[in-house]
C-alpha cells in the first residue's frame, strides 16, 4: 500500500507536494502555474514561500478547505481552519496531526510561533511533511512511512541533518525537498541519498 501511495504523489518544487487520487491535496504550494483543484491545501507557515495567496488562488475553489497555523489563516481566504502542534483533525476519511515544526540552532523559524509541520494518513500510509523544521527532538518519536525532508541547509537541516533525521524517523521512503527554489541545489538531494544508501529507501522526484 505504501508503493501505491506513493505514486499518487508528486513533488511540485521547493516544498510544494500534491497528493491526487479521490481527493487532491497539496502541501505548501509556491511557484506554480496552475494544477488540479485543490479538496485540501495544508499549510505550514507564513513564509511568503509556504504560504503564498496567489499560488492558492490558482488552485482553490469555493469548496477547498485550507488547514494552516493563526498566522498564514490571516492572510488566506475563503474555508480557513488553523491547527496547533498536537492537535488531529479527521477529514473525509483521513486523519491529519499537526505536528512541531521550528529551528533549534536558527531564528527564522522559532518554536514559540507554533508553525507547523502535518501527518496526514491515506489508507493507512502515513506521509509526513515537516515544513520549515531542523532535526528536532519531536522527530525521534514521529511514526511516518512516506517522509519528506528539508536538506538544503541555511533556513533548515542540511543534507546530513536531514539523514540523521531520517535515520531516526525510519520511514520505509524519504524523499528530499527544499531544494532548487530558493536555496539549495540537485547536489543536496544526492548527499542526502548518499548518506543513507543501504538504510533507507531514498527517492529523488523530479519537479511535476
Amino acid at each position: 500500500m505504501i508503493e501505491e501511495v506513493f505514486k499518487k504523489l508528486s513533488w511540485l518544487g521547493h516544498d510544494g507536494i500534491l497528493y491526487q487520487n479521490k481527493k487532491t491535496i497539496y502541501f505548501d504550494p509556491y511557484q506554480i502555474t496552475g494544477g488540479p483543484p485543490a479538496d485540501l491545501i495544508l499549510i505550514t507557515h507564513d513564509h511568503f514561500d509556504h504560504c503564498s495567496p496567489e499560488d492558492v488562488a490558482r488552485i482553490q475553489t469555493k469548496d477547498t478547505l485550507i488547514i494552516t497555523e493563526s498566522d498564514s489563516a490571516k492572510k488566506l481566504s475563503g474555508r480557513v481552519e488553523t491547527m496547533k502542534p498536537g492537535e488531529v483533525k479527521q477529514w473525509e476519511g483521513m486523519t491529519i496531526e499537526a505536528v512541531s515544526s521550528y529551528n533549534t540552532d536558527k531564528d527564522f523559524h522559532p518554536q514559540k510561533n507554533n508553525w507547523l509541520g502535518f501527518i496526514v494518513t491515506i489508507e493507512g500510509v502515513r506521509i509526513y511533511h515537516p515544513g520549515d523544521a531542523d532535526f528536532i527532538p519531536e522527530m525521534k518519536t514521529l511514526k511516518a512511512d512516506i517522509a519528506f525532508l528539508p536538506v538544503s541547509g541555511t533556513y533548515v537541516m542540511t543534507a546530513k541533518q536531514a539523514a540523521e533525521a531520517a535515520r531516526a524517523i525510519k520511514p520505509q521512503i524519504a524523499v528530499p525537498m527544499h531544494y532548487g527554489a530558493i536555496v539549495g541545489s540537485d547536489k543536496d538531494a544526492e548527499e542526502f541519498k548518499k548518506l543513507l544508501k543501504g538504510i533507507i529507501d531514498v527517492r529523488i522526484l523530479t519537479k511535476k
